[in-house]
């Protein structure tokens, strides 16, 4: 079992690089910087053009307010006959046709068939109604609403780019790993082959490098894999078809610099943070709206109007003008508990924005942590690699000198490597602490 030890650690490292990643597009010459993908990802993501829709539809909606200010008009042409004697006196009434005869009780209660051809222009014109301002000025918050998500969205993309930027970069160096790790394989077995076929190693030396090379060449192949994997998941954030192969313009990945910010809470101007400030200030009005719907409201009407008895016919005129008042005076508590409830939504929406600062802050701290842990680790890991590279070193010579055994060599190829992956993943761990640490006290 001691001899499969190294094929374990190795499947280890390649299982931790290879999982889903979490997209500027170019021929194989040239190079995909940072900067060039998060400018790619803002552009083309589909979720950053979802959050512009979004924005867009609440533009339209608070447009629909401008309805408080401006006047309706509807124009209507209507044909109709009756020989009911209500409506059928009060359509000659319209068409100032009556004459005497039409006073005749027998024609007054048994008219014929009457018909009535109406052209109507109606205007409404609002005036004074208060529930509909506020309403109109929570519409305008929630504009601002929606520009605060696609700010919050656009950070998050970066972020999401920066990570996946990164993973790309490890997988690329986890790949060099495997083939510095795979090359000194198969120079150790073929110097092993050289001394078996002289007969100064048993099969067994031989069979236990064969292993070793095999196990690297397949945790190579999954490593180019990777590769694959972080490529396609990047393709995808910069809205680009998948299959793409990137080279990255930072090399190594310590060259990638990102910063973050000292600050020791988080802003309460960060996007989604003012975007639940402001969705407050919007139920404020909404409730303002509710409580001035208990007020009367005053608007204007007015109406031109021809009838006649003939299609296309315009013989007699009339006009209406005049002022309404209206007041819903009591309509059953509906209004009252309406506000109620808005009250307790808005307390709720406080609670939690409160509860999501402190969440927020309680993760600034860990990630401040995280990336202090990290910087411990890679000195560590340096420190570490060194190591392993002068044991190896060492233990070559030796068994140069048939002063070893295979699986010492073998063991202190595994050493190496995993090292070496290890401190790649170390520098990726801080980088990607630190493009969170930027994301959440973004401003």
């Amino acid at each position: 079992m001691h001899r499969f030890a190294p094929l374990v650690l190795y499947g280890l490292a390649i299982w931790l690089i290879s999982k889903p990643t979490t997209g500027f597009a170019q021929d194989s010459s040239s190079l995909l910087t940072l900067e060039q993908a998060v400018a790619a990802a803002i552009t083309n993501n589909q979720s950053v053009q979802l959050s512009m829709i979004d924005q867009d539809i609440a533009a339209a909606n608070y447009r629909q307010t401008n309805a408080m200010f401006l006047p309706q008009l509807n124009f209507s042409y209507s044909a109709m006959r009756t020989n009911n004697p209500l409506n059928a006196f009060g359509f000659k009434l319209q068409q100032q046709a009556i004459t005497a005869a039409d006073f005749n009780p027998a024609t007054l209660n048994n008219p014929s068939g009457t018909s009535n051809i109406n052209t109507k222009l109606e205007l409404q014109q609002p005036l004074v109604n208060l529930d509909v301002l506020y309403q109109r000025k929570a519409a305008a918050i929630q504009q601002q609403i929606y520009g605060q998500q696609l700010k919050r969205t656009k950070e998050y993309i970066r972020f999401e780019t920066t990570q996946a930027y990164l993973q790309l970069q490890l997988a690329y160096d986890a790949v060099k790993v495997m083939e510095d790790a795979l090359q000194t394989a198969k120079a150790v077995q073929k110097f092993t082959d050289d001394r078996f076929q002289q007969g100064f190693l048993q099969q067994s030396d031989l069979l236990n490098v064969q292993v070793q090379v095999a196990g690297v060449e397949s945790n190579l192949a999954k490593a180019r894999s990777s590769i694959s994997n972080a490529a396609d998941y990047l393709s995808l954030l910069m809205g680009l078809p998948v299959g793409k192969t990137y080279r990255l313009a930072a090399t190594p990945s310590e060259d990638i610099l990102l910063t973050g910010s000292d600050t020791s809470r988080v802003s309460a101007q960060r996007a989604d943070l003012r975007a639940m400030s402001l969705a407050l200030d919007a139920k404020s009005q909404s409730i303002e709206a509710t409580k001035k719907s208990l007020l009367p409201r005053l608007n204007a009407f007015g109406s031109y109007q021809y009838n006649d008895n003939s299609l296309f016919g315009f013989k007699a005129n009339a006009w209406l003008a005049g002022l309404q008042l209206s007041w819903d005076v009591f309509n059953g508590n509906r209004t009252r508990n309406q506000i109620a409830v808005q009250q307790l939504e808005q307390k709720k929406m406080a609670v939690d924005l409160s509860l999501q600062k402190d969440k927020s802050d309680l993760e600034l701290q860990k990630t401040r942590r995280d990336v202090i842990d990290a910087q411990f680790e890679i000195s560590r890991q340096k420190t570490a690699v060194a190591q392993a590279a002068e044991a190896l070193r060492i233990l070559q010579n030796r068994y140069a000198q048939g002063l070893v055994s295979t699986t010492d060599i073998t063991l202190a190829t595994t050493q190496l490597a995993q090292q070496q992956l290890g401190l790649a993943q170390a520098v990726f761990r801080q980088q990607l602490s630190r493009a969170y640490l930027q994301f959440i006290t973004a401003q």
